[in-house]
Protein backbone atom coordinates (compact mmCIF):
# COMPACT_ATOMS: atom_id res chain seq x y z
CA UNK A 1 0.00 0.00 0.00
CA UNK A 2 1.30 3.46 -0.95
CA UNK A 3 2.02 5.63 2.06
CA UNK A 4 -0.06 8.79 2.37
CA UNK A 5 1.93 12.02 2.17
CA UNK A 6 1.12 15.43 3.63
CA UNK A 7 2.34 18.54 1.84
CA UNK A 8 2.06 22.20 2.73
CA UNK A 9 1.96 25.07 0.28
CA UNK A 10 3.78 27.97 1.90
CA UNK A 11 2.18 30.72 -0.16
CA UNK A 12 4.83 33.43 -0.68
CA UNK A 13 2.45 36.33 -0.04
CA UNK A 14 2.01 38.98 2.67
CA UNK A 15 5.21 37.96 4.49
CA UNK A 16 8.83 38.91 4.86
CA UNK A 17 11.21 36.32 3.48
CA UNK A 18 12.46 35.52 6.97
CA UNK A 19 8.93 34.43 7.88
CA UNK A 20 8.78 32.20 4.80
CA UNK A 21 12.19 30.67 5.54
CA UNK A 22 11.14 30.02 9.15
CA UNK A 23 7.89 28.37 8.03
CA UNK A 24 9.81 26.04 5.70
CA UNK A 25 12.20 25.10 8.53
CA UNK A 26 9.33 24.44 10.95
CA UNK A 27 7.47 22.36 8.37
CA UNK A 28 10.49 20.14 7.79
CA UNK A 29 11.10 19.77 11.52
CA UNK A 30 7.47 18.70 12.03
CA UNK A 31 7.82 15.90 9.48
CA UNK A 32 5.86 17.30 6.54
CA UNK A 33 6.58 15.29 3.39
CA UNK A 34 6.56 18.07 0.78
CA UNK A 35 6.87 21.85 0.89
CA UNK A 36 5.49 23.75 -2.09
CA UNK A 37 5.30 27.40 -2.98
CA UNK A 38 3.47 28.83 -6.02
CA UNK A 39 4.45 30.61 -9.21
CA UNK A 40 2.82 34.04 -9.19
CA UNK A 41 4.04 37.62 -9.06
CA UNK A 42 1.29 39.08 -6.87
CA UNK A 43 -0.76 37.84 -3.92
CA UNK A 44 -3.84 35.89 -4.91
CA UNK A 45 -6.08 36.83 -2.01
CA UNK A 46 -6.37 38.20 1.52
CA UNK A 47 -4.91 41.55 0.52
CA UNK A 48 -7.71 43.34 2.35
CA UNK A 49 -6.45 41.82 5.60
CA UNK A 50 -3.08 43.46 5.13
CA UNK A 51 -4.03 47.01 4.23
CA UNK A 52 -4.41 46.66 0.47
CA UNK A 53 -6.67 45.37 -2.22
CA UNK A 54 -7.09 41.72 -3.12
CA UNK A 55 -3.91 41.33 -5.19
CA UNK A 56 -1.54 43.78 -3.53
CA UNK A 57 1.01 43.17 -0.82
CA UNK A 58 4.38 41.56 -0.21
CA UNK A 59 5.25 38.74 -2.59
CA UNK A 60 8.31 36.77 -3.75
CA UNK A 61 9.27 34.85 -6.91
CA UNK A 62 8.96 31.08 -7.09
CA UNK A 63 12.11 29.52 -8.53
CA UNK A 64 14.76 31.66 -6.83
CA UNK A 65 12.98 30.74 -3.59
CA UNK A 66 13.12 27.03 -4.47
CA UNK A 67 16.88 27.34 -4.93
CA UNK A 68 17.13 28.79 -1.42
CA UNK A 69 14.91 26.03 0.00
CA UNK A 70 17.09 23.44 -1.73
CA UNK A 71 20.06 24.66 0.34
CA UNK A 72 18.09 25.29 3.53
CA UNK A 73 16.33 21.95 3.84
CA UNK A 74 17.75 18.44 4.09
CA UNK A 75 14.97 15.83 3.96
CA UNK A 76 11.69 17.27 2.76
CA UNK A 77 10.75 17.30 -0.91
CA UNK A 78 10.23 20.74 -2.45
CA UNK A 79 8.48 22.11 -5.51
CA UNK A 80 6.13 24.64 -7.07
CA UNK A 81 2.39 24.07 -6.96
CA UNK A 82 2.58 24.90 -9.78
CA UNK A 83 4.99 26.58 -12.18
CA UNK A 84 3.25 28.60 -14.89
CA UNK A 85 4.43 27.28 -18.23
CA UNK A 86 3.90 30.69 -19.87
CA UNK A 87 6.49 32.59 -17.85
CA UNK A 88 9.69 30.88 -19.02
CA UNK A 89 11.14 29.22 -22.09
CA UNK A 90 10.62 25.46 -21.61
CA UNK A 91 14.28 24.65 -22.28
CA UNK A 92 15.33 27.15 -19.61
CA UNK A 93 12.68 25.86 -17.21
CA UNK A 94 14.02 22.31 -17.58
CA UNK A 95 17.54 23.55 -16.79
CA UNK A 96 16.28 25.49 -13.76
CA UNK A 97 14.47 22.41 -12.46
CA UNK A 98 17.53 20.20 -12.98
CA UNK A 99 19.71 22.73 -11.15
CA UNK A 100 17.37 22.96 -8.14
CA UNK A 101 17.11 19.16 -8.09
CA UNK A 102 20.90 18.81 -7.97
CA UNK A 103 21.25 21.49 -5.28
CA UNK A 104 18.62 19.71 -3.17
CA UNK A 105 20.24 16.30 -3.57
CA UNK A 106 17.39 14.98 -5.71
CA UNK A 107 14.34 16.23 -3.78
CA UNK A 108 12.56 18.39 -6.36
CA UNK A 109 9.02 17.74 -7.57
CA UNK A 110 8.65 19.54 -10.90
CA UNK A 111 5.16 21.01 -10.72
CA UNK A 112 3.77 22.74 -13.80
CA UNK A 113 0.48 23.98 -15.22
CA UNK A 114 -0.89 26.13 -18.01
CA UNK A 115 -1.40 29.37 -16.05
CA UNK A 116 -4.52 31.38 -15.27
CA UNK A 117 -3.82 34.57 -13.25
CA UNK A 118 -4.31 37.43 -15.70
CA UNK A 119 -2.69 40.12 -13.53
CA UNK A 120 0.62 38.26 -13.66
CA UNK A 121 0.49 38.22 -17.45
CA UNK A 122 -0.56 41.84 -17.86
CA UNK A 123 1.90 43.32 -15.39
CA UNK A 124 4.90 41.30 -16.58
CA UNK A 125 4.24 41.62 -20.30
CA UNK A 126 3.14 38.08 -21.20
CA UNK A 127 0.39 37.40 -23.70
CA UNK A 128 -2.61 36.10 -21.74
CA UNK A 129 -4.56 34.74 -24.71
CA UNK A 130 -7.25 32.16 -24.06
CA UNK A 131 -7.37 29.12 -21.84
CA UNK A 132 -7.09 27.03 -25.00
CA UNK A 133 -3.97 28.94 -26.08
CA UNK A 134 -2.33 28.33 -22.72
CA UNK A 135 -3.20 24.64 -22.72
CA UNK A 136 -1.84 24.20 -26.24
CA UNK A 137 1.38 25.90 -25.12
CA UNK A 138 1.67 23.52 -22.16
CA UNK A 139 1.02 20.55 -24.42
CA UNK A 140 3.78 21.70 -26.78
CA UNK A 141 6.21 22.46 -23.94
CA UNK A 142 6.06 19.09 -22.17
CA UNK A 143 8.02 17.02 -24.72
CA UNK A 144 10.53 19.88 -25.06
CA UNK A 145 11.04 19.90 -21.29
CA UNK A 146 11.47 16.14 -21.15
CA UNK A 147 13.90 16.19 -24.07
CA UNK A 148 16.04 18.91 -22.47
CA UNK A 149 16.07 17.11 -19.12
CA UNK A 150 17.45 14.02 -20.89
CA UNK A 151 20.27 16.07 -22.45
CA UNK A 152 21.51 18.04 -19.45
CA UNK A 153 24.96 17.36 -18.04
CA UNK A 154 24.94 16.54 -15.20
CA UNK A 155 21.46 15.01 -15.18
CA UNK A 156 18.98 15.37 -12.33
CA UNK A 157 19.97 13.40 -9.23
CA UNK A 158 16.50 12.28 -8.26
CA UNK A 159 13.62 10.82 -10.21
CA UNK A 160 12.47 14.43 -10.79
CA UNK A 161 8.77 13.54 -10.90
CA UNK A 162 6.63 15.84 -13.02
CA UNK A 163 3.45 17.05 -11.34
CA UNK A 164 0.76 18.63 -13.52
CA UNK A 165 -2.02 20.55 -11.83
CA UNK A 166 -5.54 21.09 -13.13
CA UNK A 167 -8.81 19.33 -13.69
CA UNK A 168 -9.84 20.10 -17.25
CA UNK A 169 -11.37 16.89 -18.52
CA UNK A 170 -10.89 17.31 -22.28
CA UNK A 171 -7.30 18.57 -22.46
CA UNK A 172 -5.54 18.95 -19.10
CA UNK A 173 -6.14 15.38 -17.93
CA UNK A 174 -5.02 14.08 -21.32
CA UNK A 175 -1.75 16.01 -20.91
CA UNK A 176 -1.43 14.56 -17.41
CA UNK A 177 -1.93 11.05 -18.78
CA UNK A 178 0.81 11.56 -21.35
CA UNK A 179 3.49 13.33 -19.31
CA UNK A 180 2.90 13.44 -15.55
CA UNK A 181 4.10 11.30 -12.67
CA UNK A 182 1.74 13.11 -10.26
CA UNK A 183 -1.65 14.70 -10.89
CA UNK A 184 -2.80 17.47 -8.55
CA UNK A 185 -6.50 18.21 -8.37
CA UNK A 186 -9.01 20.06 -6.23
CA UNK A 187 -12.58 19.71 -5.09
CA UNK A 188 -14.55 17.59 -2.67
CA UNK A 189 -13.85 13.85 -2.51
CA UNK A 190 -16.64 13.04 -4.98
CA UNK A 191 -15.29 15.51 -7.54
CA UNK A 192 -11.74 14.31 -7.00
CA UNK A 193 -12.79 10.68 -7.51
CA UNK A 194 -14.67 11.52 -10.70
CA UNK A 195 -11.72 13.44 -12.16
CA UNK A 196 -9.40 10.61 -11.19
CA UNK A 197 -11.58 8.14 -13.09
CA UNK A 198 -11.47 10.42 -16.14
CA UNK A 199 -7.68 10.47 -15.84
CA UNK A 200 -7.74 6.67 -15.81
CA UNK A 201 -9.76 6.75 -19.04
CA UNK A 202 -7.22 9.08 -20.64
CA UNK A 203 -4.40 6.78 -19.56
CA UNK A 204 -6.12 3.93 -21.34
CA UNK A 205 -6.48 6.04 -24.49
CA UNK A 206 -2.82 7.09 -24.58
CA UNK A 207 -1.45 3.67 -23.55
CA UNK A 208 -0.35 4.57 -20.03
CA UNK A 209 -0.74 2.48 -16.89
CA UNK A 210 -2.88 4.64 -14.52
CA UNK A 211 -0.98 3.28 -11.52
CA UNK A 212 2.12 5.13 -12.78
CA UNK A 213 0.50 8.45 -11.86
CA UNK A 214 0.19 9.41 -8.19
CA UNK A 215 -2.89 11.43 -7.20
CA UNK A 216 -2.51 14.60 -5.12
CA UNK A 217 -5.41 16.57 -3.64
CA UNK A 218 -5.53 20.13 -2.38
CA UNK A 219 -7.48 20.66 0.83
CA UNK A 220 -8.20 23.38 3.35
CA UNK A 221 -6.23 22.89 6.53
CA UNK A 222 -9.52 23.06 8.45
CA UNK A 223 -11.09 20.11 6.60
CA UNK A 224 -9.39 17.17 8.25
CA UNK A 225 -12.87 15.65 8.43
CA UNK A 226 -12.48 14.97 4.69
CA UNK A 227 -9.08 13.25 4.95
CA UNK A 228 -10.30 9.66 4.96
CA UNK A 229 -12.74 10.37 2.12
CA UNK A 230 -9.98 11.91 -0.01
CA UNK A 231 -7.83 8.81 0.44
CA UNK A 232 -10.80 6.62 -0.39
CA UNK A 233 -11.23 8.74 -3.54
CA UNK A 234 -7.64 7.88 -4.54
CA UNK A 235 -5.52 10.65 -3.06
CA UNK A 236 -2.01 9.57 -2.11
CA UNK A 237 -0.91 13.08 -1.18
CA UNK A 238 -2.91 15.88 0.46
CA UNK A 239 -1.58 19.43 0.34
CA UNK A 240 -2.66 22.21 2.69
CA UNK A 241 -2.38 25.89 1.81
CA UNK A 242 -0.83 28.28 4.34
CA UNK A 243 -0.83 32.06 3.79
CA UNK A 244 1.54 34.60 5.29
CA UNK A 245 2.50 36.28 7.41
CA UNK A 246 1.51 33.84 10.16
CA UNK A 247 1.91 30.41 8.50
CA UNK A 248 0.07 28.67 11.32
CA UNK A 249 1.70 25.25 11.21
CA UNK A 250 -0.03 24.18 14.42
CA UNK A 251 -3.05 23.53 12.20
CA UNK A 252 -1.02 20.99 10.23
CA UNK A 253 -0.16 18.78 13.20
CA UNK A 254 -3.53 16.96 13.29
CA UNK A 255 -3.00 16.04 9.63
CA UNK A 256 0.43 14.62 10.41
CA UNK A 257 -0.99 12.64 13.32
CA UNK A 258 -3.72 11.31 11.00
CA UNK A 259 -1.11 10.42 8.34
CA UNK A 260 0.94 8.52 10.88
CA UNK A 261 -2.09 6.50 12.00
CA UNK A 262 -3.12 5.69 8.42
CA UNK A 263 0.38 4.68 7.37
CA UNK A 264 0.91 2.58 10.48
CA UNK A 265 -2.31 0.67 9.83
Amino acid sequence: MTKVRIGVQIQPQHAEYGQIRDAAARAEDMGVDVIYNWDHFYPLYDGDKHGGDRNEGKHFECWTMLGAWAEQTERVKIGALVTCNSYRNPQLLADMARTVDVISGGRLIFGIGSGWFEKDYDEYGYEFGTAGDRLRALDAAMPVIKDRLAKLDPPPIGDLPILIGGGGEKVTLRIVAQYADIWHGFGDPETFARKSRILDDWCQKVGRDPSEIDRSAGSSVSRIDSADALVAAGAQEITLGLSGPDYNLAEVQPWLDWRNRVNAG
